[in-house]
């Protein structure tokens, strides 16, 4: 298999042959696949095995891979130049339409990558407030800045270690850990740290110890307890934003942070992120106010070309039911996931989201999200893959399904979960 092969010199070059950890596939047991080329719901191997695709490079393809529309604008935007330094015109259209979309963003700044947004928002938090705390949830995950991997989610939940080695205790010590869904350990920390926590940080759906949805109220009071408190709400979009609904999940569950984090859809599959919020709190960041934040390839024109074009299209497909049907097909695959393996798996879907956890415990926070057997869904990985559906390979990722996922897809994609269900 060519991927054996690209695999065994990738580990000579790169760390564990790879760019990020999670595609080691080490948690399933297996070589990860090396991929030639997408398109629609489709994603091909260097092999040229097809696989119907749920991963959707972790989000971006809402609307599948290789969109004519989204390329032909980026092959039109390299032949002016890959990159300037400076302004252009098309950074103030997307800006645009990231503020005429979401909710509670007024100011808008572009940069590359989810890490990135997080990174600068919560140093816009700590700026604007004053303080040097922050609370964030075990299991979330924002990215891999320092103050961010305590208790992070995703890949560090199938790796060695919880947490990153490399990150000082000194900086770590001003983020303090709530438990998602459970109001009173937030409510504590304020109240051992009065005066002192500049942000919460949450991501309003949880997607990266598997997808877990906020109980009713939860988010309510995180607005509510941080405008108590002085402190200033941050929505992590990164995963939501425009993939719930237009406006992401502070439209869809009508809850407005004062900043949010965006990536993954704002950039149509190129490396572009932001983060915006409220005016006055946006005045701090320089070269207005005091708190730095700069990048070399931020607003960059190839990304803001895929960036912009994406998210037209979107405001088109939602007149026309994009996200109502997105909703369809999750809770088709979703429900057909619970028929066919019954209690010995808990299914957690919000829109295009979902994830299978084998347990038989209901997952609502990262507590109960470890109590899924890890080994069991590294088989059912595997069949499902060796049945030509590609999922994540982690028990702590996120299904997406797209706008490219047709019936037929999830027509074979249910024939493979009878197949699966008896194999493992």
């Amino acid at each position: 298999m060519k991927s054996d092969e690209l695999y065994s010199k990738a580990k000579t070059l790169m760390p564990g042959g790879v760019n990020s950890p999670v595609r080691a596939y080490k948690s399933v047991g297996r070589t990860p696949l090396f991929i030639h080329h997408a398109k629609g719901s489709k994603i091909y191997d260097v092999d040229g095995i097809e696989y119907i695709d749920y991963v959707c490079s972790w989000g971006p393809m809402i609307l599948g891979h290789a969109h004519e529309k989204v390329l032909n604008e980026v092959k039109k935007a390299c032949d002016f130049g890959l990159s300037f330094g400076a302004p252009t015109s098309r950074e103030n259209e997307l800006a645009e339409l990231i503020i005429n979309n979401i909710p509670s963003i007024e100011n808008v700044r572009l940069v590359n990558s989810g890490t990135e947004a997080v990174m600068s928002a919560v140093r816009v938090a700590r700026g604007y407030t004053g303080r040097d705390k922050i609370i964030k949830f075990r299991g979330c995950y924002h990215g891999h800045s320092d103050g961010m991997l305590v208790k992070a989610g995703s890949g560090a939940l199938t790796g060695s270690r919880p947490d990153s080695a490399g990150v000082p205790y000194d900086y770590a010590k001003n983020t303090f850990i709530a438990e998602y869904n459970d109001q009173s350990s937030v409510s504590r920390l304020f109240e051992e740290n009065k005066d002192e926590i500049a942000c919460v940080i949450v991501e309003p759906v949880a997607a990266n110890m598997g997808v877990v949805l906020p109980e009713k109220n939860f988010l309510e009071f995180l607005r509510e307890i941080t405008t108590a408190n002085g402190a200033l709400l941050i929505f992590d979009e990164v995963i939501t934003g425009f993939r719930l609904a237009l406006g992401g999940a502070q439209e869809y569950y009508k809850v407005h942070p004062d900043l949010t984090t965006l990536g993954k859809i704002v950039g149509g599959g190129m490396p572009l992120a932001a983060y915006g919020g409220r005016k006055d709190i946006m005045k701090v960041v320089a070269p207005v106010g005091d708190v730095y934040q700069a990048g070399t390839l931020s607003g960059n024109p190839v990304a803001t070309a895929a960036g912009l074009t994406m998210l037209r299209l979107l405001v088109e497909e939602k007149e026309k039911g994009l996200y109502e049907k997105l909703e369809e097909k999750g809770n088709r695959i979703a429900t057909t996931i619970r028929s066919i393996f019954g209690q010995s798996v808990w299914v957690n879907q919000v829109g295009s989201l979902l994830s299978v956890f084998f347990t038989d415990v209901p997952v609502k926070d990262y507590e109960s999200a470890l109590t899924a057997d890890t080994q069991k869904y590294a088989r059912y990985f595997n069949a499902m893959l060796d049945n030509g559906i590609y999922l994540a390979p982690s028990q702590f990722e996120a299904m997406f399904v797209s706008a490219a996922h047709s019936d037929d897809d999830i027509e074979k994609t249910i024939d493979a979960l009878k197949v699966v269900s008896k194999q493992i």
